[in-house]
């Protein structure tokens, strides 16, 4: 039997690959989003009468109250995605990543499941060793982190949350996002040839996208079992440094050049291994290797470049 969801932000990177999966389960799915990038994502599901979408902002309370009226679960995508974005338009970021969510946690009804994506970004540099499980010390660094570990502090408090700190994500999306790490290392090895890393020790977690979604399908069916708790989402096998990544990439595109920076430093300072033991115990385990994703990114790029100011 299906559930109604809400999905907010369902038109971005993640919601466009998770609204097909949550529909073909026979859920029904209303999606609430402002289109900001005037988007087609959604368009190949429009067809399906257990699809809904409006278009509209997350802050106001006119919009979002009617729909929670009958909803069973909520996930709330709706957000300005990584610290560089959120520098750039921290107020819109802070009403938006903060002030709507605390929002909807108080316009929810207890009964109501809210699963929520957050971040590994909020454990910044990790411990003495790197190291990080749900139980680590957090240590954001970034606004983007700072307001994620503090919405995810009033989401534990109800009682039917959960949270999922997401790897870095990668692989293809009909609202595609190539400033994440991985999509960025292979655009560039496709497009460029070359990368200059900057403090190429660096070590981050990653996870594909359609693994990400796998991850909402099965809390949904679990969700009694899981309830109240923070679960690290990520490729245990893909802790990797930078140059790490970049030699799995190499391996696919030979003609790849990269070389460490003997100057300078990465703004980006996150640096961490992660544990994702918690949410493998319950039975859930990634099926999409950073190499499959490597290939399918490099089939996607053949199709994608930005060229909007070159002539070629």
């Amino acid at each position: 039997m299906g559930h109604n969801i809400l999905v907010t932000g369902g038109a971005g990177y993640l919601g466009s690959i998770l609204i097909p999966e949550l529909l073909q389960s026979g859920n029904r799915v209303t999606v609430l989003d402002n289109f900001t990038y005037k988007q087609n994502s959604l368009a190949h599901v429009c067809n399906d009468s257990n699809f809904q979408v409006v278009k509209g902002d997350v802050r106001l309370k006119k919009t979002l109250v009617p729909l929670l009226n009958d909803v069973e679960i909520i996930i709330p995508l709706a957000a300005l995605v990584g610290a560089p974005l959120c520098d750039r338009d921290p107020i819109n970021a802070r009403t938006i990543n903060r002030d709507s969510m605390l929002a909807l946690f108080e316009w929810a009804q207890d009964k109501q499941y809210i699963l929520m994506p957050t971040t590994n970004s909020a454990y910044g540099t990790g411990d003495e060793n790197n190291f990080c499980s749900e139980n680590s010390e957090l240590h954001p660094i970034s606004q983007y982190a700072q307001e994620k570990v503090e919405v995810e502090k009033a989401l534990m408090s109800r009682s039917n949350s959960i949270s999922f700190r997401l790897a870095t994500v990668f692989g293809m999306s009909p609202r595609m996002r190539i400033d994440l790490l991985v999509n960025d290392f292979v655009y560039r090895a496709v497009h460029d040839r070359f990368i200059i890393l900057f403090e190429s020790h660096f070590k981050r977690n990653y996870i594909h996208i359609r693994d990400v979604a796998q991850a909402f399908l099965h809390a949904i069916k679990n969700r009694d079992d899981m309830k109240g708790e923070i679960y690290n989402v990520g490729l245990s096998e893909a802790n990797l440094t930078k140059r790490e990544l970049c030699e799995r990439i190499q391996k696919q595109v030979p003609n790849f050049i990269f070389q460490e920076a003997l100057i300078g430093r990465d703004p980006d300072q996150r640096n961490y291994i992660v544990s994702n033991e918690k949410i493998e115990k319950t039975g859930f385990k990634p099926t999409h290797s950073l190499e499959t994703g490597i290939q399918e990114l490099i089939k996607g790029y053949s199709m994608l470049q930005n060229t909007r100011y070159t002539n070629v």
